[in-house]
């Protein structure tokens, strides 16, 4: 029975997409380990969790957990909705590159990280050895969490890894980019190291908003 708190938390595709820094701390006082949502995958939650809440507050994370299912790795992979029951292998290693990237992206910040694969009825014992194969051959380790069908005992192996990862992989965390970056490669560098991006174009009035945005002392903020 632990507690939850439920300050904040506007959804990351029009906010930052975290809970409140009161929330955290508050929690912190509360309890020797806290759980904190960063919604919207690696990418455009948790970047925002790092580089905009934990750069503010001065928070700083022991571990990163990435939450995956067969499912969506098999949808990632090229597989319909109204096929993903059956059992399919090459899928798995095809979507396996989204995950990839996830845990990739985490790792830019100096946190360590777990996988854990949310397990569902319709997973097969073949999929699943194969998921957490593909993790381990990449440097990260993946839990199968049962949650799902086993309410919190059913995730307590994922606690204890990640506990583990703790003490065996301190973490040196920072952010992606320096406040003093000029805004736009605070951008540039987001969308070329998170999202994989070539390189942007910043034209016209938008070029002049940030120019206007740094002239007027704004330049040094997290994006």
């Amino acid at each position: 029975h632990n507690p939850a708190l439920i300050h904040g938390g506007p959804f990351a595709n029009i906010a930052h997409g975290c809970n409140s820094v009161i929330a955290t701390r508050t929690a912190l006082k509360l309890g020797d380990y806290v759980v904190t949502e960063a919604g919207f995958g690696a990418d455009l939650g948790a970047e925002k969790f790092f580089d905009i809440k934990c750069r503010i507050s001065g928070l700083r994370p022991a571990c990163a957990v990435v939450v995956a299912t067969v499912r969506a790795i098999k949808m990632h992979g090229g597989v319909a909705k109204d096929a993903l029951k059956s059992e399919n292998l090459e899928a798995v290693r095809a979507g396996f590159a989204n995950l990839r990237r996830h845990t990739g992206n985490l790792a830019k910040f100096g946190v360590p990280v777990v996988v854990s694969v949310n397990r569902f009825g319709g997973d097969t014992k073949a999929e699943l050895d194969l998921l957490t194969g593909l993790c381990a051959d990449a440097g990260v380790e993946a839990v199968i969490a049962e949650h799902w069908a086993h309410g919190g005992i059913g995730a307590a192996n994922l606690g204890e890894a990640v506990l583990a990862t703790i003490e065996r992989k301190p973490a040196a965390f920072r952010t992606l980019y320096p406040d003093a970056m000029p805004l736009r490669e605070k951008i540039r560098t987001i969308a070329r190291d998170i999202y994989g991006a070539a390189d942007i174009a910043i034209d016209g009035r938008a070029a002049e908003r940030l120019s206007e945005f740094e002239k007027a002392g704004f330049g040094n903020l997290p994006v």
